[in-house]
């Protein structure tokens, strides 16, 4: 296949070729990890991004316009927490979180009724919370993680002409201790494993969670109108909470 035929068949597994919004949910668990300390589940996690597609004349692809929020639960119980070792627990609310899809050989593996796409995202840049300015916050002047995506969706349906295809997804992530645990330069840091689905419509996000962002940021359930640089991320979102 094309890098474009590849592409086209993604874009209609992760969102919708006719700009229709598309709503992902997951859910999961976050690790702790440190140099001669056992790893230990600290948070659950669950969370959903709500995208649409327009058509990217300039590269021939897609630009995906999309929101995300997800929340840190406890452990056992999963419900939301909004304190952790008595510090406020500050959530996920990227907006925006979008995306440029141009066409790329996207890594595509065939599992019998099934095809796999697969994204492998190594991050590394200077930090938005430098250790001068935020020294309880940062683990380092340099932001560096790993995002490691896999979106499933059944051959039959790709197969044809459909604009989107039914679809689930795996995403683990590999990060530094977040801003508001207050770990400093303590070494280690957060391993996050979730799966997930594209749902029908973001009515079939749980009750619980469609009521949590209907409460504090309602506008979470759609997707962003217009396309806005740069995007948000927990740690320029919280530097934002806790300018310096």
């Amino acid at each position: 296949m094309t890098p474009a035929e590849l592409l086209h068949d993604f874009a209609r597994t992760r969102a919708s070729l006719d700009g229709a919004e598309v709503t992902y949910w997951w859910t999961g668990d976050v690790h702790s990890w440190s140099p001669d300390e056992p790893y230990q589940r600290v948070f659950g996690f669950e969370g959903l991004n709500v995208a649409r597609l327009e058509a990217d004349e300039e590269t021939g692809g897609y630009r995906m316009l999309s929101r995300e929020a997800a929340f840190y639960l406890d452990p056992t119980t999963r419900e939301i927490l909004e304190t952790w070792q008595e510090k406020p627990v500050v959530h996920v609310w990227n907006a925006p979180a979008n995306l440029r899809l141009r066409p790329f050989p996207v890594p595509r593996t065939e599992l019998g009724a099934q095809v796999c796409f697969s994204m492998e995202i190594p991050l590394a840049y200077p930090s938005p919370l430098p250790v001068a300015d935020y020294p309880l916050n940062s683990a380092s002047d340099t932001y560096k993680a790993l995002e490691l995506f896999q979106f499933f969706a059944p051959a039959e349906a790709l197969a044809g002409d459909a604009p989107s295809v039914p679809a689930t997804m795996s995403w683990m992530r590999m990060s530094p201790w977040l801003p508001w645990m207050e770990q400093a330069q303590r070494p280690g840091g957060l391993a996050f494993h979730c799966r997930g689905t594209k749902l029908g419509s973001y009515d079939e996000v749980p009750e619980r969670t469609r009521a949590y962002i209907a409460a504090r940021h309602p506008e979470f359930a759609r997707a962003p109108e217009k396309w806005t640089e740069p995007n948000e991320s927990s740690w320029t979102y919280f530097r934002r909470l806790n300018p310096r």
